[in-house]
């Protein structure tokens, strides 16, 4: 046997407004029990880990040592475009890919669909 992935947790400054992002970004919905303390997004669809975001005193010091990366299910640029009115921001734009920041400065990126040829196809 090996082990799965049940759940990615994510240090936050508002843990609620936090999921309410990421929620918004996977097409899912914050767990009505969260709080500003301690939230929780259930994946959407089968098969993706669950998101815990715990509240924590300190801020966000140095780039993430683990980062998502989500596959835009159309054109790149109209997906970066979505996750922009959001919240997220872009920090580079490279031929295969954008690296964005969700609102608490935690990096990801968003790259082509497997329908997509490469670049970003605009």
């Amino acid at each position: 046997m090996v082990s799965v992935i049940k759940a990615v947790s994510f240090d936050a400054a508002d843990a609620v407004g936090l999921a309410a992002f990421w929620a918004a970004v996977l097409g899912s919905d914050v767990d009505e029990d969260s709080t500003a303390d301690k939230a929780f997004v259930e994946a959407a669809g089968w098969g993706g880990p669950n998101i815990w975001f715990t509240r924590v005193p300190e801020a966000k010091r140095a780039k993430n040592r683990v980062h998502f990366d989500l596959r835009a299910p159309g054109v790149v640029d109209e997906e970066v475009a979505r996750l922009e009115e959001l919240g997220a921001t872009v920090v580079l734009r490279h031929q295969h890919h954008v690296v964005m920041q969700d609102p608490e400065g935690n990096e990801f990126c968003v790259e082509p669909g497997p329908a997509r040829k490469p670049g970003l196809g605009r």
